[in-house]
Protein backbone atom coordinates (compact mmCIF):
# COMPACT_ATOMS: atom_id res chain seq x y z
CA UNK A 1 0.00 0.00 0.00
CA UNK A 2 1.24 3.72 -1.18
CA UNK A 3 1.50 5.86 1.78
CA UNK A 4 -0.78 8.74 0.87
CA UNK A 5 -0.01 12.07 1.54
CA UNK A 6 -2.58 14.30 4.35
CA UNK A 7 -2.23 17.16 2.31
CA UNK A 8 -6.03 17.90 3.83
CA UNK A 9 -4.82 17.89 7.42
CA UNK A 10 -0.76 19.24 6.49
CA UNK A 11 -1.46 21.91 4.73
CA UNK A 12 -4.95 22.60 2.71
CA UNK A 13 -6.69 22.45 6.18
CA UNK A 14 -5.16 25.71 7.53
CA UNK A 15 -5.78 28.05 4.92
CA UNK A 16 -7.92 30.94 5.38
CA UNK A 17 -10.46 30.58 2.99
CA UNK A 18 -13.11 32.54 5.33
CA UNK A 19 -10.58 35.40 5.32
CA UNK A 20 -10.35 35.61 1.74
CA UNK A 21 -10.65 39.88 1.73
CA UNK A 22 -12.62 40.22 -1.85
CA UNK A 23 -15.62 39.23 -3.31
CA UNK A 24 -16.79 38.01 -6.91
CA UNK A 25 -18.03 40.70 -8.96
CA UNK A 26 -21.85 39.42 -9.36
CA UNK A 27 -22.57 41.37 -6.77
CA UNK A 28 -22.08 44.31 -3.80
CA UNK A 29 -21.30 44.08 -0.17
CA UNK A 30 -21.70 46.78 2.60
CA UNK A 31 -20.85 46.50 6.49
CA UNK A 32 -23.08 48.33 8.36
CA UNK A 33 -22.68 49.54 12.35
CA UNK A 34 -25.79 48.92 14.57
CA UNK A 35 -26.95 52.43 13.96
CA UNK A 36 -26.66 51.50 9.88
CA UNK A 37 -23.98 53.30 8.75
CA UNK A 38 -21.08 52.46 5.92
CA UNK A 39 -18.00 51.03 7.79
CA UNK A 40 -16.50 49.30 4.93
CA UNK A 41 -17.84 47.82 2.05
CA UNK A 42 -16.52 46.61 -1.53
CA UNK A 43 -15.12 48.91 -3.88
CA UNK A 44 -17.51 48.25 -6.91
CA UNK A 45 -20.10 49.87 -4.34
CA UNK A 46 -18.59 53.31 -5.87
CA UNK A 47 -19.63 52.35 -9.13
CA UNK A 48 -23.43 52.56 -8.56
CA UNK A 49 -23.31 55.98 -6.12
CA UNK A 50 -20.57 58.27 -7.92
CA UNK A 51 -18.58 59.18 -4.98
CA UNK A 52 -14.98 57.59 -3.87
CA UNK A 53 -14.59 54.67 -2.17
CA UNK A 54 -13.53 56.54 1.11
CA UNK A 55 -15.68 59.42 0.79
CA UNK A 56 -18.79 56.35 1.37
CA UNK A 57 -17.24 55.85 4.67
CA UNK A 58 -19.31 57.02 7.39
CA UNK A 59 -21.89 57.73 5.35
CA UNK A 60 -25.83 56.73 6.92
CA UNK A 61 -27.09 53.51 4.76
CA UNK A 62 -30.23 55.31 4.87
CA UNK A 63 -28.78 58.31 1.84
CA UNK A 64 -28.53 54.95 -0.51
CA UNK A 65 -31.83 52.98 0.25
CA UNK A 66 -35.45 54.07 0.38
CA UNK A 67 -36.66 55.37 4.21
CA UNK A 68 -39.32 52.25 3.78
CA UNK A 69 -36.38 49.72 3.20
CA UNK A 70 -34.45 51.33 6.51
CA UNK A 71 -37.68 50.94 7.86
CA UNK A 72 -37.61 47.43 7.09
CA UNK A 73 -34.12 46.56 8.33
CA UNK A 74 -34.84 47.97 11.52
CA UNK A 75 -37.73 45.92 11.80
CA UNK A 76 -35.66 42.61 11.16
CA UNK A 77 -33.37 43.42 12.99
CA UNK A 78 -36.12 44.08 16.15
CA UNK A 79 -37.46 40.14 15.45
CA UNK A 80 -33.89 39.01 16.23
CA UNK A 81 -33.49 37.57 12.43
CA UNK A 82 -29.75 37.28 11.97
CA UNK A 83 -28.13 35.21 9.31
CA UNK A 84 -28.65 35.13 5.68
CA UNK A 85 -31.99 37.25 6.03
CA UNK A 86 -33.58 38.27 2.57
CA UNK A 87 -35.23 41.62 1.33
CA UNK A 88 -35.60 43.41 -1.64
CA UNK A 89 -34.02 46.80 -1.24
CA UNK A 90 -34.27 49.96 -3.36
CA UNK A 91 -30.59 51.71 -4.07
CA UNK A 92 -30.29 54.90 -5.18
CA UNK A 93 -27.55 55.21 -8.39
CA UNK A 94 -26.02 57.64 -10.53
CA UNK A 95 -28.94 56.83 -12.86
CA UNK A 96 -31.64 56.58 -10.24
CA UNK A 97 -33.40 53.94 -8.29
CA UNK A 98 -32.92 50.13 -8.65
CA UNK A 99 -34.14 47.13 -6.84
CA UNK A 100 -31.46 45.01 -5.46
CA UNK A 101 -31.84 41.43 -3.24
CA UNK A 102 -29.99 42.06 -0.44
CA UNK A 103 -28.92 38.83 2.02
CA UNK A 104 -28.40 40.12 6.04
CA UNK A 105 -25.89 38.88 8.01
CA UNK A 106 -26.00 40.22 11.75
CA UNK A 107 -22.64 39.92 13.51
CA UNK A 108 -21.98 41.19 17.13
CA UNK A 109 -20.93 44.49 16.12
CA UNK A 110 -21.99 45.36 12.70
CA UNK A 111 -24.25 43.79 9.67
CA UNK A 112 -22.87 42.75 6.46
CA UNK A 113 -25.20 42.99 3.76
CA UNK A 114 -24.92 41.54 0.41
CA UNK A 115 -26.45 43.10 -2.69
CA UNK A 116 -27.55 41.39 -6.36
CA UNK A 117 -29.48 43.64 -8.95
CA UNK A 118 -32.52 42.27 -9.78
CA UNK A 119 -34.97 42.46 -12.47
CA UNK A 120 -38.36 43.00 -11.30
CA UNK A 121 -40.07 41.43 -13.98
CA UNK A 122 -38.81 38.32 -13.49
CA UNK A 123 -39.88 38.09 -9.89
CA UNK A 124 -42.21 35.16 -9.36
CA UNK A 125 -44.91 33.89 -6.90
CA UNK A 126 -44.73 31.30 -4.15
CA UNK A 127 -47.05 29.62 -6.05
CA UNK A 128 -44.92 29.46 -9.10
CA UNK A 129 -41.70 28.52 -7.38
CA UNK A 130 -43.39 26.01 -5.19
CA UNK A 131 -44.57 23.84 -8.36
CA UNK A 132 -41.07 23.96 -9.70
CA UNK A 133 -40.02 21.82 -7.38
CA UNK A 134 -43.03 19.90 -5.80
CA UNK A 135 -42.12 17.03 -8.78
CA UNK A 136 -38.68 17.20 -7.77
CA UNK A 137 -39.51 16.83 -3.82
CA UNK A 138 -42.33 14.40 -4.71
CA UNK A 139 -39.97 11.36 -6.71
CA UNK A 140 -36.68 11.82 -3.96
CA UNK A 141 -39.50 11.32 -0.95
CA UNK A 142 -40.91 8.37 -2.91
CA UNK A 143 -36.94 7.13 -3.32
CA UNK A 144 -36.23 3.83 -1.31
CA UNK A 145 -32.70 3.21 -1.45
CA UNK A 146 -29.69 6.39 -0.75
CA UNK A 147 -28.71 5.85 -4.84
CA UNK A 148 -32.16 6.35 -6.27
CA UNK A 149 -32.16 9.45 -3.94
CA UNK A 150 -28.65 10.13 -5.14
CA UNK A 151 -29.78 9.76 -9.15
CA UNK A 152 -33.28 11.00 -9.13
CA UNK A 153 -31.51 14.65 -7.49
CA UNK A 154 -28.67 15.00 -9.76
CA UNK A 155 -30.69 14.58 -12.99
CA UNK A 156 -33.43 16.88 -11.34
CA UNK A 157 -30.98 19.41 -10.54
CA UNK A 158 -29.24 19.11 -13.47
CA UNK A 159 -32.47 19.88 -15.68
CA UNK A 160 -33.70 22.52 -12.87
CA UNK A 161 -30.56 25.03 -13.45
CA UNK A 162 -28.82 23.76 -17.04
CA UNK A 163 -25.81 22.80 -15.90
CA UNK A 164 -23.29 20.68 -18.14
CA UNK A 165 -22.78 17.78 -15.74
CA UNK A 166 -23.60 17.32 -12.13
CA UNK A 167 -21.75 14.87 -9.67
CA UNK A 168 -22.43 13.64 -6.09
CA UNK A 169 -20.21 12.47 -4.03
CA UNK A 170 -20.06 10.86 -0.72
CA UNK A 171 -17.46 11.53 2.07
CA UNK A 172 -15.90 8.25 4.02
CA UNK A 173 -14.50 8.27 7.64
CA UNK A 174 -11.17 9.78 6.11
CA UNK A 175 -12.78 12.77 3.89
CA UNK A 176 -12.31 11.05 0.60
CA UNK A 177 -15.24 11.59 -1.12
CA UNK A 178 -15.81 9.01 -3.86
CA UNK A 179 -18.41 9.50 -6.84
CA UNK A 180 -21.49 7.90 -6.60
CA UNK A 181 -23.74 9.29 -8.84
CA UNK A 182 -23.16 11.19 -12.34
CA UNK A 183 -24.78 12.78 -15.00
CA UNK A 184 -22.62 14.85 -17.59
CA UNK A 185 -22.69 16.25 -21.42
CA UNK A 186 -19.92 15.08 -23.70
CA UNK A 187 -17.27 18.03 -23.35
CA UNK A 188 -17.07 16.81 -19.31
CA UNK A 189 -14.64 13.41 -18.13
CA UNK A 190 -16.25 10.73 -16.46
CA UNK A 191 -15.57 10.00 -12.37
CA UNK A 192 -18.53 7.89 -11.56
CA UNK A 193 -16.53 5.44 -8.66
CA UNK A 194 -13.36 7.46 -8.40
CA UNK A 195 -12.29 8.94 -5.12
CA UNK A 196 -11.05 12.67 -4.53
CA UNK A 197 -8.68 12.98 -1.85
CA UNK A 198 -9.79 15.06 1.08
CA UNK A 199 -7.89 18.13 0.52
CA UNK A 200 -10.10 18.81 -2.83
CA UNK A 201 -12.67 19.73 0.04
CA UNK A 202 -10.29 20.30 2.78
CA UNK A 203 -11.79 20.90 6.41
CA UNK A 204 -12.26 24.48 6.56
CA UNK A 205 -14.65 24.28 3.43
CA UNK A 206 -16.16 21.60 4.80
CA UNK A 207 -16.71 23.51 8.54
CA UNK A 208 -18.20 26.48 6.26
CA UNK A 209 -20.51 24.08 4.25
CA UNK A 210 -22.09 23.44 7.95
CA UNK A 211 -23.48 27.10 8.08
CA UNK A 212 -23.92 27.89 3.99
CA UNK A 213 -26.28 25.32 2.09
CA UNK A 214 -24.76 26.33 -1.25
CA UNK A 215 -21.34 27.70 -2.49
CA UNK A 216 -21.44 29.36 -6.18
CA UNK A 217 -18.66 30.37 -8.04
CA UNK A 218 -20.56 32.19 -11.41
CA UNK A 219 -16.91 32.71 -13.31
CA UNK A 220 -13.61 31.35 -12.19
CA UNK A 221 -12.29 34.37 -14.63
CA UNK A 222 -14.49 37.04 -12.48
CA UNK A 223 -12.63 39.88 -11.11
CA UNK A 224 -12.04 39.95 -7.51
CA UNK A 225 -13.48 42.79 -5.65
CA UNK A 226 -11.17 44.35 -2.92
CA UNK A 227 -12.54 45.41 0.24
CA UNK A 228 -12.67 48.85 1.51
CA UNK A 229 -10.43 49.67 4.36
CA UNK A 230 -8.90 46.15 4.00
CA UNK A 231 -9.00 46.11 7.86
CA UNK A 232 -12.21 46.03 9.61
CA UNK A 233 -12.89 48.76 12.43
CA UNK A 234 -14.48 46.96 14.63
CA UNK A 235 -11.98 43.61 14.77
CA UNK A 236 -8.96 45.09 13.31
CA UNK A 237 -8.97 42.14 11.49
CA UNK A 238 -9.89 40.48 8.04
CA UNK A 239 -13.44 40.18 8.20
CA UNK A 240 -14.57 36.69 8.38
CA UNK A 241 -17.17 36.08 5.29
CA UNK A 242 -17.42 32.53 5.86
CA UNK A 243 -21.57 33.14 5.64
CA UNK A 244 -21.53 35.11 2.50
CA UNK A 245 -22.20 33.95 -1.24
CA UNK A 246 -20.23 36.32 -2.66
CA UNK A 247 -17.30 35.48 -0.68
CA UNK A 248 -14.21 35.44 -3.10
CA UNK A 249 -12.41 32.69 -4.05
CA UNK A 250 -9.07 31.02 -3.25
CA UNK A 251 -6.73 31.38 -6.27
CA UNK A 252 -5.94 27.63 -6.00
CA UNK A 253 -9.19 26.62 -6.45
CA UNK A 254 -9.44 28.67 -9.55
CA UNK A 255 -6.76 26.73 -11.07
CA UNK A 256 -7.99 23.77 -9.75
CA UNK A 257 -11.53 24.69 -11.29
CA UNK A 258 -9.67 25.39 -15.04
CA UNK A 259 -7.50 22.49 -14.73
CA UNK A 260 -10.93 20.43 -14.60
CA UNK A 261 -11.72 22.47 -17.71
CA UNK A 262 -15.16 24.27 -16.48
CA UNK A 263 -15.52 27.87 -15.88
CA UNK A 264 -18.28 27.57 -13.17
CA UNK A 265 -19.13 25.62 -10.41
CA UNK A 266 -21.99 25.04 -7.40
CA UNK A 267 -21.76 22.73 -4.83
CA UNK A 268 -24.82 21.80 -2.48
CA UNK A 269 -24.18 19.96 0.79
CA UNK A 270 -26.04 16.67 2.06
CA UNK A 271 -26.15 16.65 5.75
CA UNK A 272 -26.24 13.70 7.78
CA UNK A 273 -25.84 13.53 11.66
CA UNK A 274 -25.58 17.26 11.33
CA UNK A 275 -22.23 16.16 9.90
CA UNK A 276 -21.35 16.68 6.38
CA UNK A 277 -22.48 13.53 4.03
CA UNK A 278 -21.16 14.40 0.79
CA UNK A 279 -21.50 17.39 -2.03
CA UNK A 280 -23.54 17.80 -4.66
CA UNK A 281 -21.38 19.33 -7.42
CA UNK A 282 -22.36 21.36 -10.16
CA UNK A 283 -20.12 22.30 -13.37
CA UNK A 284 -20.33 24.33 -16.17
CA UNK A 285 -17.99 25.01 -19.19
CA UNK A 286 -18.93 28.22 -19.56
CA UNK A 287 -19.61 31.02 -16.87
CA UNK A 288 -23.19 30.74 -15.19
CA UNK A 289 -24.65 32.73 -13.04
CA UNK A 290 -27.63 31.42 -10.77
CA UNK A 291 -30.48 34.12 -9.48
CA UNK A 292 -31.13 34.17 -5.79
CA UNK A 293 -34.54 32.15 -5.99
CA UNK A 294 -32.95 29.48 -8.00
CA UNK A 295 -30.02 29.42 -5.76
CA UNK A 296 -32.72 29.04 -3.16
CA UNK A 297 -34.62 26.24 -4.73
CA UNK A 298 -31.15 24.68 -4.56
CA UNK A 299 -31.19 25.09 -0.83
CA UNK A 300 -34.40 24.01 -0.38
CA UNK A 301 -33.87 20.91 -2.47
CA UNK A 302 -30.79 20.10 -0.46
CA UNK A 303 -33.00 19.65 2.77
CA UNK A 304 -34.80 17.65 0.94
CA UNK A 305 -32.24 15.48 -0.31
CA UNK A 306 -30.54 15.25 2.99
CA UNK A 307 -33.42 14.46 4.78
CA UNK A 308 -34.46 11.51 2.61
CA UNK A 309 -31.05 9.91 2.45
CA UNK A 310 -31.13 10.21 6.60
CA UNK A 311 -34.18 8.66 6.70
CA UNK A 312 -33.02 5.64 4.38
CA UNK A 313 -29.77 5.28 6.48
CA UNK A 314 -31.75 5.39 9.71
CA UNK A 315 -33.94 2.71 8.69
CA UNK A 316 -31.77 0.43 7.89
CA UNK A 317 -29.25 1.50 11.01
CA UNK A 318 -32.50 0.28 12.65
CA UNK A 319 -32.63 -3.16 10.92
CA UNK A 320 -28.83 -3.78 11.53
CA UNK A 321 -29.38 -2.99 15.27
CA UNK A 322 -32.54 -5.27 15.72
CA UNK A 323 -30.57 -8.10 13.76
CA UNK A 324 -27.38 -7.96 15.96
CA UNK A 325 -28.83 -7.21 19.23
CA UNK A 326 -31.26 -10.34 18.53
CA UNK A 327 -28.04 -12.46 17.89
CA UNK A 328 -26.68 -10.82 21.15
CA UNK A 329 -29.58 -12.37 23.48
CA UNK A 330 -29.83 -15.70 21.46
CA UNK A 331 -25.93 -15.65 22.64
CA UNK A 332 -26.84 -14.95 26.36
CA UNK A 333 -28.94 -17.72 26.09
CA UNK A 334 -26.67 -20.09 24.97
CA UNK A 335 -24.16 -18.79 27.75
CA UNK A 336 -27.13 -19.41 30.51
CA UNK A 337 -28.63 -23.04 28.99
CA UNK A 338 -24.22 -24.18 28.96
CA UNK A 339 -23.50 -22.14 32.47
CA UNK A 340 -20.49 -21.55 30.63
CA UNK A 341 -19.11 -18.21 28.67
CA UNK A 342 -17.02 -20.46 26.32
CA UNK A 343 -19.33 -22.95 25.57
CA UNK A 344 -22.55 -20.54 24.95
CA UNK A 345 -20.24 -18.13 22.37
CA UNK A 346 -18.45 -20.85 20.27
CA UNK A 347 -20.77 -24.33 20.72
CA UNK A 348 -23.39 -23.17 17.70
CA UNK A 349 -22.12 -22.45 14.62
CA UNK A 350 -25.75 -21.02 13.62
CA UNK A 351 -25.39 -18.58 16.27
CA UNK A 352 -21.89 -17.81 17.53
CA UNK A 353 -19.83 -14.72 18.11
CA UNK A 354 -18.48 -15.28 14.80
CA UNK A 355 -21.70 -14.66 13.40
CA UNK A 356 -22.45 -12.09 15.70
CA UNK A 357 -19.29 -9.90 14.58
CA UNK A 358 -19.04 -11.30 10.93
CA UNK A 359 -15.74 -12.59 12.25
CA UNK A 360 -13.52 -14.64 10.69
CA UNK A 361 -11.79 -16.49 14.04
CA UNK A 362 -11.78 -15.61 17.79
CA UNK A 363 -9.40 -16.35 21.09
CA UNK A 364 -11.76 -16.52 24.25
CA UNK A 365 -9.61 -16.98 27.92
CA UNK A 366 -11.62 -17.14 30.63
CA UNK A 367 -11.09 -19.19 34.27
CA UNK A 368 -7.47 -19.74 32.80
CA UNK A 369 -8.66 -21.83 30.26
CA UNK A 370 -8.55 -20.56 26.79
CA UNK A 371 -10.32 -21.62 23.50
CA UNK A 372 -10.22 -20.93 19.65
CA UNK A 373 -12.50 -21.21 16.57
CA UNK A 374 -11.81 -20.16 13.19
CA UNK A 375 -9.42 -19.04 11.27
CA UNK A 376 -6.44 -17.64 13.74
CA UNK A 377 -2.55 -17.14 13.43
CA UNK A 378 -0.25 -19.97 14.45
CA UNK A 379 0.59 -20.93 18.21
CA UNK A 380 3.31 -18.67 18.11
CA UNK A 381 2.38 -15.66 16.50
CA UNK A 382 -1.12 -16.19 18.44
CA UNK A 383 0.72 -16.17 22.05
CA UNK A 384 2.59 -12.50 20.90
CA UNK A 385 -0.45 -11.48 19.83
CA UNK A 386 -1.58 -12.13 22.87
CA UNK A 387 0.84 -10.94 24.99
CA UNK A 388 1.34 -7.31 23.16
CA UNK A 389 -2.85 -7.00 23.76
CA UNK A 390 -2.58 -8.09 27.68
CA UNK A 391 0.62 -5.43 27.57
CA UNK A 392 -2.01 -2.56 26.75
CA UNK A 393 -3.71 -3.13 29.97
CA UNK A 394 -7.03 -2.71 27.83
CA UNK A 395 -10.07 -2.21 30.53
CA UNK A 396 -12.12 -0.98 27.42
CA UNK A 397 -13.00 -2.32 24.21
CA UNK A 398 -10.19 -1.74 21.63
CA UNK A 399 -10.71 -2.32 17.71
CA UNK A 400 -8.88 -1.79 15.12
CA UNK A 401 -9.08 -2.58 11.23
CA UNK A 402 -5.24 -2.11 10.71
CA UNK A 403 -3.12 -4.36 12.85
CA UNK A 404 -0.55 -4.09 11.09
CA UNK A 405 -0.27 -0.78 11.87
CA UNK A 406 0.09 -0.81 15.31
CA UNK A 407 2.00 -4.19 15.98
CA UNK A 408 4.29 -4.62 12.97
CA UNK A 409 4.46 -8.55 13.25
CA UNK A 410 0.87 -8.86 11.81
CA UNK A 411 2.14 -7.90 8.37
CA UNK A 412 3.13 -11.65 8.35
CA UNK A 413 0.22 -13.06 8.87
CA UNK A 414 -2.51 -10.18 7.93
CA UNK A 415 -4.10 -12.31 4.85
CA UNK A 416 -5.82 -14.15 8.85
CA UNK A 417 -5.75 -11.30 10.83
CA UNK A 418 -6.04 -7.45 10.12
CA UNK A 419 -8.47 -6.70 12.55
CA UNK A 420 -9.00 -7.03 15.63
CA UNK A 421 -12.08 -6.38 18.29
CA UNK A 422 -10.53 -6.89 21.81
CA UNK A 423 -13.16 -7.10 24.46
CA UNK A 424 -12.04 -7.68 28.64
CA UNK A 425 -14.28 -9.24 30.81
CA UNK A 426 -12.40 -9.09 34.20
CA UNK A 427 -9.16 -7.28 34.41
CA UNK A 428 -8.07 -8.67 37.33
CA UNK A 429 -8.13 -12.21 36.19
CA UNK A 430 -7.25 -11.62 32.69
CA UNK A 431 -10.55 -13.15 31.17
CA UNK A 432 -10.75 -11.39 27.60
CA UNK A 433 -12.24 -12.42 23.90
CA UNK A 434 -10.41 -11.53 20.95
CA UNK A 435 -12.38 -11.71 17.96
CA UNK A 436 -10.14 -11.64 13.91
CA UNK A 437 -10.88 -10.43 10.79
CA UNK A 438 -9.00 -11.04 7.78
CA UNK A 439 -7.48 -9.04 4.98
CA UNK A 440 -9.49 -7.49 2.43
CA UNK A 441 -8.05 -6.03 -0.16
CA UNK A 442 -9.84 -3.18 -1.65
CA UNK A 443 -8.95 -1.31 -4.89
CA UNK A 444 -9.05 2.40 -5.08
CA UNK A 445 -9.82 4.27 -8.20
CA UNK A 446 -8.71 7.80 -7.75
CA UNK A 447 -9.01 10.85 -9.80
CA UNK A 448 -5.49 11.40 -10.06
CA UNK A 449 -2.88 10.87 -8.30
CA UNK A 450 -3.49 11.82 -4.46
CA UNK A 451 -0.01 11.96 -3.74
CA UNK A 452 -0.06 15.33 -6.41
CA UNK A 453 -2.96 16.84 -4.93
CA UNK A 454 -0.73 19.92 -4.45
CA UNK A 455 2.15 20.86 -5.73
CA UNK A 456 4.81 23.19 -4.92
CA UNK A 457 7.16 25.41 -6.35
CA UNK A 458 10.88 24.49 -5.95
CA UNK A 459 10.93 27.16 -3.01
CA UNK A 460 8.42 26.30 -1.17
CA UNK A 461 6.52 29.43 -1.48
CA UNK A 462 4.05 28.84 -3.64
CA UNK A 463 1.74 25.48 -4.50
CA UNK A 464 -1.00 24.72 -7.12
CA UNK A 465 -3.33 21.95 -7.78
CA UNK A 466 -2.68 18.75 -9.55
CA UNK A 467 -3.28 19.15 -13.10
CA UNK A 468 -4.51 15.66 -14.01
CA UNK A 469 -7.74 14.14 -12.69
CA UNK A 470 -6.58 10.47 -14.92
CA UNK A 471 -7.21 7.61 -13.27
CA UNK A 472 -4.55 6.39 -10.19
CA UNK A 473 -5.25 3.09 -9.25
CA UNK A 474 -4.02 1.88 -5.53
CA UNK A 475 -4.34 -1.57 -4.17
CA UNK A 476 -5.03 -1.33 -0.13
CA UNK A 477 -3.74 -4.41 1.77
CA UNK A 478 -3.30 -5.04 5.64
CA UNK A 479 -6.60 -3.97 6.56
CA UNK A 480 -9.75 -5.33 7.07
CA UNK A 481 -13.29 -4.21 7.04
CA UNK A 482 -13.95 -1.78 9.46
CA UNK A 483 -16.13 -2.56 12.87
CA UNK A 484 -19.17 -0.30 12.49
CA UNK A 485 -20.28 1.46 15.66
CA UNK A 486 -23.50 -0.47 15.81
CA UNK A 487 -21.13 -3.52 16.53
CA UNK A 488 -18.91 -1.73 19.12
CA UNK A 489 -21.66 -0.77 20.99
CA UNK A 490 -22.93 -4.50 20.81
CA UNK A 491 -19.29 -5.27 21.77
CA UNK A 492 -19.93 -3.59 25.04
CA UNK A 493 -23.32 -4.50 25.84
CA UNK A 494 -21.78 -8.12 25.30
CA UNK A 495 -18.51 -7.45 28.06
CA UNK A 496 -21.07 -5.55 30.90
CA UNK A 497 -22.86 -9.69 30.39
CA UNK A 498 -19.83 -10.86 30.32
CA UNK A 499 -18.98 -9.74 33.42
CA UNK A 500 -21.82 -9.71 35.36
CA UNK A 501 -22.15 -13.15 34.25
CA UNK A 502 -18.50 -14.31 35.79
CA UNK A 503 -19.22 -11.98 39.41
CA UNK A 504 -22.37 -14.93 39.61
CA UNK A 505 -20.64 -17.29 38.68
CA UNK A 506 -17.54 -17.06 41.64
CA UNK A 507 -20.83 -16.20 43.97
CA UNK A 508 -22.46 -19.54 43.58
Amino acid sequence: MTDKKNFDSDFCGSLPLHHINSIQDYGYLLIVDKNLNIIQLSENVAQLTGKRTDELINNPLADFIQQQDVLKIVGLLQKGLAKRVPLYLHFREQQGTNLFLALLHVEADYIIIELEKQEESLNRSFADVYQEIKYISTAIDQADSVQEVCNIAIHELRKLAGFDGILMYQFDSDWNGTVIAEEKDERLDRYLGQTFPASDVPKQARKMYLKNPYRLIANRDYEAIRLYPVINPVTNAFIDLSDCNLRGVAKVHLEYMKNMKVKASMSIRVIYNETLWGLISCHHVEPKYLSYELCSIFEWLSEVISTRISLIINKQDYINIKQIQEKRVALADQIYAHDDIAAGLLRDDSSDILQLFNASGVFIRVNGRSETKGNIPDKTDLYNLMQWLESRNLNTIYSTSSLADVYEDAAEYSTIVSGVLFIPIAQATGDFLVCFRPEAIRNIEWGGDPNQAINFTADGKKYHPRTSFELWKQTVEQQALPWTKNELEVAESLRSFLFEFTIKQAQQ
